[in-house]
């Protein structure tokens, strides 16, 4: 339906034989699914006799949009992501009812009544990592597909700097945009923060892109912040998703929820030493599911660490 869709809207006058040669199936198909398209509310005018031809003509009012089950379901939930932050982005919420108002004005009934229902069931937790505002990151992506250098004051940890870079990819990681680029004063290949660059500029320099130094960069810019890692830890922590994604900041991992009042942690990490002290320091009571080697370690530790009392 969407290829013969596609067809009619190219404007042109089609011959039965035409549209049925191009679509590769008999004209009684044909007559079948021009009739479909017309229940949907595509204005599809057919001409008989010589001349004869199909068209798809103006109509005044927007006929339904043609999506599956599972395309609508991932526009609304996609939607509902992004009015939570889910996405990184600082859309507003209402930005996001508003376009799922508009999406659901020309979604068949059978696809509004499934959308309705899964928007009824389901509930994202409001993300807690700083949110790019969409002028920054529509002024980079700009500057990244039409290969213009980028200024932008950086508020990094060693302080404020004012940077100019050949941009090359935005990248997400854990909920948080990164900038890669190659930074023209240092002469060498950096990733930023997108919340913590200000004032973005495209100049007027451009530059032919420098092939990339790695096909996989999220996990080339993942082993710039932690290193290799060899290490699989997976523990159960006695408290809730939020208050653990609150005191754990200095490791990175995936919490899931277990239930209100522990949740599962699974970091990849390449010291326990490392992980074990920053448990200590949260205060937070686990468990250690796997595995068996953190687990000796720990006890081997807390031996050595009692001797000493």
């Amino acid at each position: 339906m969407l290829e013969l869709l596609s067809l009619l809207q190219s404007g042109r006058r089609w011959t039965s034989q035409d549209l049925s040669r191009a679509m590769d199936v008999p004209a009684r198909t044909l007559r079948r699914d021009l009739e479909h398209l017309r229940d949907l509310g595509y204005p599809v005018e057919g001409v008989r006799g010589p001349g004869g031809h199909y068209r798809l003509v103006a109509g005044s009012a927007l006929p339904p949009l043609m999506l599956d089950d599972d395309e609508a379901t991932a526009i609304v939930l996609g939607l509902r992501l992004a009015a939570t932050g889910g996405t990184g982005v600082d859309f507003t919420a209402e930005a996001a009812d508003r376009a799922g108002a508009k999406l659901r004005r020309i979604l068949p009934a059978s696809l509004r009544r499934r959308t309705d229902e899964v928007l009824a069931a389901v509930e994202f937790a409001h993300a807690d990592h700083p949110r790019v505002d969409t002028d920054t990151l529509i002024t980079t992506t700009r500057a990244i597909t039409t290969r213009h250098c980028l200024s932008f004051t950086h508020h990094g940890r060693s302080g404020v700097s004012g940077r100019v870079v050949e941009p090359m990819r935005l990248v997400q990681i854990r909920g948080r945009w990164y900038l890669y680029a190659w930074d023209r004063d240092r002469n060498d290949w950096r990733n930023f923060r997108v919340d913590r660059i200000a004032e973005p500029q495209t100049t007027q320099k451009t530059f032919l892109p420098r092939p990339l130094p790695t096909e996989d960069l999220v996990q080339h810019i993942e082993a710039r912040f932690h290193g290799p890692r060899t290490n699989q830890v997976v523990l159960t922590l006695h408290t809730d998703v939020h208050d653990a994604a609150s005191r754990l900041h200095r490791i990175d991992g995936v919490l899931e929820t277990i239930d209100d009042h522990r949740c599962r942690y699974t970091a990849s990490v390449d010291s326990y030493t490392w992980i074990a002290v920053v448990l200590t320091a949260t205060d937070i009571e686990f468990s250690v599911d796997e595995p068996a080697d953190f687990r000796a370690f720990l006890e081997h530790t807390g031996r050595r660490l009692l001797r000493a009392t």
